[in-house]
């Protein structure tokens, strides 16, 4: 895991506040929790912050993996405090609280900050016992996690280009089908979205990485930015494929967005796709570091109002045109900050971002384009290395 990780923001506030420590009580599936820590388990565990370091209290079953695996400077075993007596005679509640209490007592916390998400039953048990808890409601964290070290971004590299390759998959699956009678054939089997996100599944696994889910929408189905698609895709058609695997080690997510058609989508899908590519090109030239997510968002809007089309911008109504924001922060969430959005902050060096404008209409289909790009001081380096092209072909696509 990151060993770089730089929490002084957080024990500035901390001081500066005059509070002892933040805690965070959650699974690894909490971002944050995962980042502090430096440590994943399916079950939560505790992470203690204070002035003198990072201090883990785990369950037997992860004490020695913690041990070995974590980024802390201690880490404790819930049987140090006799957790199991504690939950015999009080109960699970009270016996989590009592030993949560003793662990703060140990690391002389008598007051704590904790994050947005905290378990109230948690905070309301331990302010019962006598401790101060107080909710940092800015997210510094967060804010913490926006800006990537250089481990970080090589993790995120990473997972693009298994990306990469799960969209090479993708796209030999569109340009090698048949067409009969309407829809694409394969093996005399209609090619659908969901044989074609099984072998994009089956890519990213080869490559550490997995997801959830993906996108693969044709024609109208693309015209909705979060249709996950379904059914025979079609020739002449508008094809969006928008894959956002995870590496399954490091956590790291990477996102990219390609739009496909085989055969003639005809000339206003083709100048729509001519108009989001401009758009594009023009929101990265805009990204450095001290730019705004919203100027670059200003950009894009700019080319997609400029050649005729709404967005969100010039009218708020709009169900049409460009109809989200131009990116987001990826890291170990696919969304997260910063934002390159009307209410988009000052980038800065290390933070990853996507760009990705797009044109929609259910009578045309979709667009969307996107990239990945790490902002540095001068501009921006893009970590995704895909060819554009809205006719798909076969073989290399550097």
């Amino acid at each position: 895991m990151n060993v770089d990780v730089d929490l002084s923001p957080l024990r500035d506030y901390l001081e500066a506040e005059e509070l002892d420590g933040y805690l965070i009580d959650d699974d690894a599936s909490d971002s944050d929790q995962r980042y502090v820590s430096g440590f994943t388990a399916p079950d939560p565990y505790q992470t203690l912050v204070t002035q003198a370091g990072v201090h883990l209290l785990v369950s037997g079953l992860e004490y020695g993996r913690a041990s070995t695996d974590a980024s802390a400077d201690s880490v404790t075993r819930r049987a140090a405090y006799d957790y199991q007596r504690l939950v015999a005679e009080h109960g699970q509640y009270e016996g989590k609280i009592r030993m949560l209490a003793a662990f703060l007592e140990d690391h002389g916390v008598g007051s704590v900050a904790v994050p947005r998400n905290f378990p109230t039953g948690t905070a309301d048990g331990l302010r019962e016992h006598g401790l101060a808890v107080t909710v940092e409601r800015e997210g510094i964290v967060t804010d913490i996690r926006a800006v990537k070290t250089e481990w970080e971004v090589d993790q995120i590299r990473a997972s693009q280009r298994a990306n990469e390759a799960a969209m090479a998959t993708a796209e030999e699956l569109i340009a090698t089908a048949d067409v009969e009678d309407g829809i694409l054939v394969r093996d005399g089997e209609p090619l659908t979205s969901e044989d074609v996100t099984e072998e994009i599944e089956i890519t990213l696994l080869r490559h550490g990485c997995a997801l959830d889910e993906t996108i693969v929408a044709c024609g109208a189905d693309g015209a909705d930015p979060h249709d996950r698609g379904s059914g025979p895709l079609e020739p002449d058609e508008l094809i969006v494929v928008d894959i956002f695997p995870r590496d399954k080690e490091t956590g790291y997510f990477a996102d990219m967005t390609r739009t496909f058609a085989r055969g003639d989508p005809g000339d206003e899908a083709r100048r729509r796709y001519d108009v989001t590519r401009k758009a594009y090109e023009a929101a990265l030239e805009t990204v450095a570091a001290g730019v705004t997510g919203a100027e670059v968002h200003d950009v894009a809007c700019d080319v997609i109002e400029d050649a005729g089309y709404a967005t969100l911008r010039s009218d708020p109504d709009t169900e049409t045109g460009f109809i989200h924001s131009t990116g987001h922060g990826v890291g170990l969430d696919i969304h997260e900050e910063p934002s390159v959005s009307p209410a988009g902050g000052e980038l800065e060096p290390g933070h990853v971002i996507s760009i990705e404008p797009g044109i929609y209409d259910p009578a045309v289909g979709g667009v969307r384009i996107e990239d990945l790009v790490v902002v540095t001081g001068d501009g921006y380096e893009n970590l995704t290395d895909y060819r554009i092209g809205l006719e798909p072909t076969a073989g290399d696509r550097q």
